[in-house]
Formats: C-alpha cells, sequence, structure tokens
C-alpha cells in the first residue's frame, strides 16, 4: 500500500510533526510511505526521520536552496528563482484564512499542492494533518485516491467560517480521523450521518527502557511544551507560587522553545527565580523525564497530548487541568495521574502538594502509568490505521471534485 502524510513543515518541532513522523515510520514495517512536507526551512529535520520513510518538499526555502537559487550563474534559474519568490509573497488562495497557520501558505505553495495532489494515483491513501490541507485534499484529490483527513486538535478549536467549510468540503473526503472519541462525535455532529468520522489515537513513540526511579531524593516536577499561551506555562507558574510555600525545596523545569522573555518575567516577579528554570529545547525529552518525579500540565487546549504519554510510559504520575480535549482520555483519575478542573490554579497546587508529600503514591501511578501507555504502542494504534486503510479500499471511490459515491 503507498501511504502519503501531507504537512506543513516536517523541519520543525511541534506534536503534529512528531506524531506523524512516528507514525509513518510504524507504516513503513509493512508498506511504502512518504512524508510530504509543504515547507523546508531548514537543511535537516530537527526530528529524526526513518530512512525508510521517503522525505518529499514542495517548496524549499532551506539556506541551502536559497543560497543556490541567489549564487546559480544560469539566467534561467534566477529567472525561476524570482518567480517562485515573488508567488511566495502572495497570499494563498487555497488555504483557509481562518487557519492559523494561513500565513505560511502562499499561491506559490497552492500551486505546489495542486500539482501533488493530482499527482496521486487510484489506490495511493493520503493523510492530511491539518484543517487547510484536508480542505484542499477534499477539493483536489483524483477520483480513486483514498482521501483522508485529520484533525490533530479538535473541533471546538475551530471558529465558524472554519466550520462551515468543513460542512461544505469535508464530506467529500473518504474519511475524517479524530484524535479521540468526542471529538469524533462532534464532528459527526457537524457532517452528519453520511460522512465517514473515526477516532485514532496518536500512538507514543517507544522509551525504549528509559524509566524514572521516582526515588525520594528526587525533587523536580517537569513540564515540557512550546512557550506559548496554549500550553498555559503563566499558570503552572501561578500554582508553583502556592507549591513553593509548602515545598521550597522543590524545583519545576520547563522545557521548551519559543518567547520565554514573558514567561521569565512572569517567574521573576513572583519571586521563583531559584525554582522554577526554563531550560529550553532538549533533543533528550525521555532523560530529562527520567530525572523527574511528577510530569505537569497545564494547557488551555490540546488536541492528544504526545508529551503525557511519553512522561507516562517513562513511569512519571501526571497531574493535569482537564482542559479540552486530551488529558482527560490518558488521565485515568487517581490511578496514574490526577486531573483537576480547567483553569482552577489552586486545585492544581493541590494536586502537586498530594504527589509531592506521598511518594509511594508516585511509585503506584507511575507503574500503572507504563502498563497504560501500551495501549499506544505503534504496532497496536498502526493496526488501527490498516483496518481504515483497508475498509476505505473496499468503499465507493470518490468522483472527481465530489464526494464518494452513495455518499451525496
Amino acid at each position: 500500500m503507498r501511504i502519503t502524510f501531507v504537512i506543513t513543515n516536517a523541519y520543525g518541532l511541534g506534536g503534529t510533526i512528531r506524531t506523524t513522523l512516528t507514525m509513518a515510520s510504524a507504516l513503513a514495517e509493512r508498506h511504502d510511505v512518504q512524508v510530504v512536507s509543504v515547507l523546508q526551512h531548514l537543511d535537516d529535520p530537527l526530528l529524526p526521520v526513518d530512512p525508510r520513510v521517503r522525505m518529499r518538499v514542495l517548496v524549499n526555502n532551506s539556506p541551502t536552496a536559497r543560497t543556490r537559487r541567489r549564487t546559480s550563474l544560469n539566467p534561467m534559474r534566477q529567472l525561476s528563482g524570482l518567480t517562485h519568490s515573488a508567488l511566495g509573497r502572495l497570499a494563498s488562495r487555497l488555504a483557509h484564512p481562518k487557519d492559523v497557520r494561513y500565513g505560511a501558505f502562499s499561491v506559490r505553495t497552492d500551486l505546489a499542492l495542486i500539482k501533488f495532489v493530482r499527482s496521486m494515483a487510484p489506490g495511493d491513501v493520503v493523510v492530511a494533518t491539518r484543517p487547510s490541507l484536508n480542505l484542499i485534499l477534499a477539493r483536489y484529490a483524483p477520483p480513486g485516491v483514498i482521501a483522508i483527513g485529520q484533525e490533530h486538535m479538535h473541533l471546538d478549536k475551530h471558529g465558524p467560517e472554519l466550520r462551515a467549510s468543513f460542512l461544505r468540503l469535508y464530506p467529500r473526503l473518504d474519511a475524517m480521523v479524530t484524535l479521540t472519541e468526542a471529538d469524533a462525535q462532534a464532528y459527526r455532529k457537524l457532517l452528519g450521518p453520511a460522512a465517514k468520522v473515526y477516532s485514532v489515537p496518536n500512538a507514543v513513540p517507544d522509551v525504549g527502557q528509559v524509566r524514572a526511579a521516582l526515588d525520594p531524593d528526587t525533587k523536580v516536577v517537569v513540564a515540557a511544551g512550546r512557550l506559548t499561551r496554549q500550553k498555559g506555562f503563566d499558570r503552572l507558574v501561578a500554582a508553583w507560587a502556592i507549591v513553593a510555600r509548602k515545598h521550597p525545596d522543590w524545583r519545576l523545569n520547563i522545557f521548551g522553545h519559543g518567547n520565554d522573555v514573558a514567561l521569565q518575567a512572569r517567574i521573576d516577579k513572583k519571586k521563583l527565580t531559584d525554582v522554577v528554570t526554563l531550560q529550553g529545547f532538549t533533543n533528550e525529552p525521555y532523560q530529562r523525564f527520567a530525572e523527574s518525579a511528577i510530569y505537569a500540565m497545564s494547557s488551555r487546549s490540546e488536541g492528544f497530548p504526545m508529551v503525557l504519554l511519553e512522561a507516562m510510559g517513562c513511569g512519571l504520575p501526571l497531574v493535569s487541568f482537564d482542559c479540552q480535549t486530551g488529558p482527560a482520555d490518558i488521565i485515568k483519575d487517581g490511578k496514574n495521574g490526577l486531573l483537576v478542573p480547567d483553569g482552577d490554579i489552586k486545585a492544581l497546587a493541590a494536586a502537586l502538594n498530594r504527589l509531592i508529600e506521598d511518594p509511594e503514591l508516585r511509585r503506584q501511578m507511575g507503574a500503572v502509568g507504563v502498563e497504560q501507555a501500551k495501549e499506544y504502542a505503534p504496532d497496536r494504534i498502526v493496526a488501527r490505521w490498516e483496518h481504515l486503510f483497508e475498509e476505505l479500499q473496499e468503499a465507493p471511490r470518490r468522483r472527481a471534485g465530489g464526494a464518494p459515491e452513495g455518499r451525496r
């Protein structure tokens, strides 16, 4: 089976990139798999790519490519470079203006995407990974191509304009895949009974034998993610101001890339500089988890937070806000972690204090989490994807520019 994942930029960092590469690698055991990156801004990917997975780039803006175009002595290549540059400055006509990544798209990516999508052959499986890419795939995938849209956040994250486009175009896809069953139900309600909507969670990468020791002398809480408002580290810092009054010997380490000026200022203002540290990006997250005692999540919203699965696989107990969506699908409150009402800073602090004060509970929850993480092993999630692909192969094929036969 030929399977293609289409992603905005596979050369950056983020949950969608990591989970896409993980699933591509797992499927490559038995299938011909490629990842199509609409954009490339670096010479090399920041995350490891399985050598069995082919990488294809539609618009290459890496430093090497820019230098090659700028220094070329070939007049036609120079002209082509100028044309591409001009097209890259024109706003996209295909990406949805309300997509939060709209600015990454342009007329240049529009042309490249249409050319790529129309080049797919009958029987090919194509999985798009964000709203604009899903909509483009729905509009332009040729007949016989198995076109699948994937939601990496949740429906409630999208405004009315995007939802209207989903309602109009997503039924043309052969399937829409969400990360949780709750979100699948929301999509079924929006798209109607004719649309095929499935839920398939992300797979957790193999953490190997990396495990947190959880000995009483380890007095570190860890958190990780992009330093953005969505991840809510400001809320975690507010909770830690309460924790630190009872447990001044404990530390909070926050790993992630982004603009940390405002967050550091908040840490300084609350006089937490000595106990809360912004550690920056790490390419060894599992080792950092293993050096900790508790994992904390303070996000305002999530899709299906891979970092919780990864921390759980390393044997850490979890503490999280019950934000929409994801944490409640992973954390079994009182068993592998503690789930508190979204936005309740005092409750988050109380949950952290409870685990800090009970080493045995930390060990029990960590052990439960290691076993639960096995449910999300790549081979188990691959089996669900393969079942879906086989089901869609047997279903009526899509008509050009419209819904699958029998689904109009």
